[in-house]
């Protein structure tokens, strides 16, 4: 991670705004929170380099891409300290897109895309089985995402 950063007001507006938003264009969000574009852009910039911004995403949705089946898959490692060797091997599995280290029953929880029941079985049975370390896993589908949301960031 970068520099060590104090926000402001502005910087919480900022992140606020473009978490909204992310496509707005730095002048049109300097309008809407009467600064400069250039001021906007500079105070980008300094979140960047402290790793507080990380870039923009496309949100997709990925159901009408043809991706129907969400499922949550707790991980039991064999021993703790394996985390990061499995970790490294969960991440070249394209259809798992977020993995957690966690606390209570499983050492891992890691969220999968999947187009169809199959892919999920592919996945299941062809990918995490081989992965040494892994002791058993515990599979969730989830029948229907109500929400999805970030976080409300508020002035320290």
């Amino acid at each position: 991670m970068g520099v060590r950063l104090n926000l402001d007001k502005l910087d919480l507006q900022i992140i606020h705004e473009m978490i909204d938003n992310a496509e707005i264009s730095y002048a049109d969000l300097g309008k809407k929170l009467f600064v400069s574009g250039g001021t906007i852009h500079v105070r980008i910039k300094k979140m960047q380099e402290a790793g507080i911004v990380k870039g923009t995403k496309l949100n997709v949705d990925m159901k009408a891409l043809g991706y129907d089946v969400i499922a949550f898959i707790g991980i039991f490692l064999e021993k703790s300290s394996m985390y990061d060797s499995v970790a490294r091997e969960l991440q070249k599995i394209p259809e798992i897109v977020r993995l957690n280290y966690t606390t209570g029953n499983y050492s891992m929880f890691a969220e999968v895309v999947c187009r169809d029941i199959n892919q999920l079985r592919f996945v299941l049975h062809d990918e995490l089985q081989k992965i040494k370390g892994i002791e058993r896993t515990d599979t969730i589908i989830s029948l229907e995402e109500s929400f999805s949301r970030n976080v409300q960031v508020y002035e320290p």
